[in-house]
């Protein structure tokens, strides 16, 4: 088994965390007694002992079978949005701005707004066997996939759009500059975390170099040299602060480690 040292300050969104020994998976085996990272792009890494893995390049592929688009478990999101728009292939226009690599994106029903991956997937491979979508428990930001996903396939739809490409475009422009894990609590139902926030009064509120940015409240950002015990901090006093003003349990979208 291989495995490399990897700088979480440096590999993550947020830019924040210590360095870790994270072991790199080659072969398909099961998910037993470590986390895979996958890209750290909602992921934030604190100094627990649990064991990290990481999928080899051996899974970062793009191909087309049958009429459907092929993806491995590594492969970043930016390079499926641009192997859609080289083939001409519709509804992954939204990954664009959408960090992740496959299988993170898929264990958690990644989008933006009703764009999301299950919209258009057919099924998902583990080493237990080929599990089409609809044997797949999944929601808003959520699946009940426990075991590690090495591939994707998704249905083909011909007719890449600009447009929806240039919407995203702009919503990325309404979003903060500064090292984030994007959307940091899902969004309750019939409402918006962000405006939740802002409502409490803590938009733009810090601690230490970690805060919620005033740009847009549900993003907690890296001012520079943020530590991850303020990040949790900061995390935990919101959902006390959002329960006791609107009687709202705030459930977190990212994945602390």
């Amino acid at each position: 088994m291989r495995y490399k040292e990897i700088d979480f300050a440096k590999y993550s969104s947020i830019k924040m965390g210590a360095t870790k020994k994270v072991m790199i998976v080659e072969d398909m085996i099961e998910n037993s007694d470590f986390y895979l990272i996958g890209s750290a792009s909602n992921t934030l890494v604190t100094n627990s002992e649990t064991p990290l893995a990481i999928l080899s390049k051996k899974y970062d592929y793009i191909k087309i079978e049958k009429n459907r688009l092929m993806i491995g478990g590594a492969t970043p999101s930016g390079k499926i949005h641009s192997f859609c728009k080289k083939h001409n292939i519709a509804n992954f226009e939204y990954l664009s701005k959408l960090p992740g690599s496959m299988g993170g994106l898929v264990k958690m029903n990644a989008g933006v707004k009703h764009y999301e991956i299950f919209n258009t997937l057919k099924s998902i491979k583990t080493i237990k066997a080929n599990i089409p979508k609809e044997q797949i428990d999944y929601g808003y930001r959520y699946t009940n996939i426990k075991d590690i996903i090495y591939e994707a396939s998704f249905e083909i739809n011909q007719g890449y759009s600009k447009s929806d490409y240039n919407m995203f475009v702009s919503m990325r422009a309404n979003q903060p500059p500064q090292p984030s894990l994007g959307s940091v609590f899902k969004n309750p139902q019939n409402d918006y975390a962000g405006r939740l926030i802002q409502s409490a009064g803590l938009k733009g509120f810090k601690i230490g170099d970690v805060g919620w940015s005033d740009i847009h409240a549900n993003f907690l950002v890296n001012y520079g040299n943020g530590r991850y015990a303020d990040m949790i901090e900061l995390i935990s006093l919101t959902q006390l602060k959002i329960k006791d003003m609107f009687d709202i349990e705030l459930e977190k979208e990212i994945i602390v480690i």
